[in-house]
């Protein structure tokens, strides 16, 4: 039997055998299991400071040691005084016991943000008292937030702990440096949100806290220190600072050395290594190897990070 086969067949022949072979690796794939890689950047922005407090800028990548739950990581991203973009909550205690301050801290407040805002960077401005009011959404207009500064009205409360975990909510939505600056004489005095509600809300935002306590230090004697000591300790737990400024003088100095501190950060960032069972908390710890500096110096960054909340991908 003799078989003639034509151009057009033989055509039509191999547009069957590629359709063929075409469903069969189509149907191996969808049998095979599918792996897929979910490994993320960690950004740790780190403070170095001497003695005096004053910033340390000439550190290098392998000066930095770098650990998430006693586990050395790779440090991959290095950065120097860190460009990324800056936002910023400005939060304002407008409570009975601060208003004798309001025009030095507004002035001061307003003298702070004029030197530090770049266009890249963004601010919102809450007022406090009873409740937690935003007057500023976040904009890189200092014009507009001076303008927010004059309409804050008086109030009687103090809802720190809900200012705390409002502002890191609020800061969410971005990326790179996330800073909430307090200017209040501590103190929460509304129900409702906790110290503990602040903090993972400040943890999960990946933000830092810069308190600016309304007293003056010198005269600690006999005062009621608890919310004051709840301003510090949220400072220290989130990698931030505290200042005092209980006078003008005091609080053109602390809003000076804190545009010092944001203006002079590390940028480390790191992909976890992968461990089996590791806690939802990821604990953050950063050393310094030898420097050659004769003084201390103290490293201020946040502690960690929760591993069930996005990190920057």
């Amino acid at each position: 039997m003799i078989v003639t086969v034509t151009a057009r067949n033989l055509v039509r022949c191999c547009a069957i055998l590629l359709a063929l072979t075409a469903l069969r690796a189509l149907a191996q794939d969808e049998a095979a299991p599918t792996i897929r890689v979910n490994v993320k950047l960690v950004n740790v922005f780190v403070n170095a400071t001497d003695a005096q407090g004053a910033p340390v800028a000439n550190l290098t990548r392998d000066d930095f040691s770098l650990t998430e739950d006693g586990v050395p990581q790779q440090i991959k991203v290095f950065e120097k005084q860190s460009e990324q973009p800056l936002s910023i909550v400005l939060a304002v205690d407008t409570s009975g016991s601060v208003r004798k301050d309001w025009h030095e801290e507004l002035a001061a407040a307003s003298s702070f943000l004029r030197t530090l805002i770049r266009p890249v960077d963004k601010v919102e401005l809450l007022e406090f008292s009873t409740h937690v009011r935003q007057i500023v959404a976040f904009t890189n207009k200092v014009k507009a937030v001076d303008s927010g500064l004059k309409e804050l009205k008086p109030g009687f409360a103090t809802a720190l702990y809900e200012t705390v975990e409002t502002a890191a909510e609020n800061l969410r939505q971005f990326e790179g440096r996330k800073i909430i600056v307090i200017v209040s004489d501590g103190g929460n005095t509304a129900k409702g949100t906790t110290y503990d509600d602040a903090f993972r809300a400040t943890i999960a935002a990946e933000t830092s806290i810069y308190s600016i306590i309304d007293v003056p230090v010198e005269a600690s004697a006999g005062r009621e220190l608890g919310g004051e000591h709840a301003m510090i300790t949220l400072a220290e737990d989130t990698g931030g600072k505290f200042y005092y400024g209980g006078n003008p003088q005091q609080l053109e100095a602390s809003f000076k050395q804190l545009s010092d501190d944001l203006r002079t950060q590390y940028l480390l960032g790191y992909y976890p290594v992968k461990r089996e069972g590791a806690e939802d908390f990821r604990k953050i710890a950063v050393t310094l190897a030898h420097t050659g500096n004769t003084t201390p110096i103290l490293l201020r960054y946040r502690p960690g990070y929760f591993a069930s909340q996005p990190v920057t991908p």
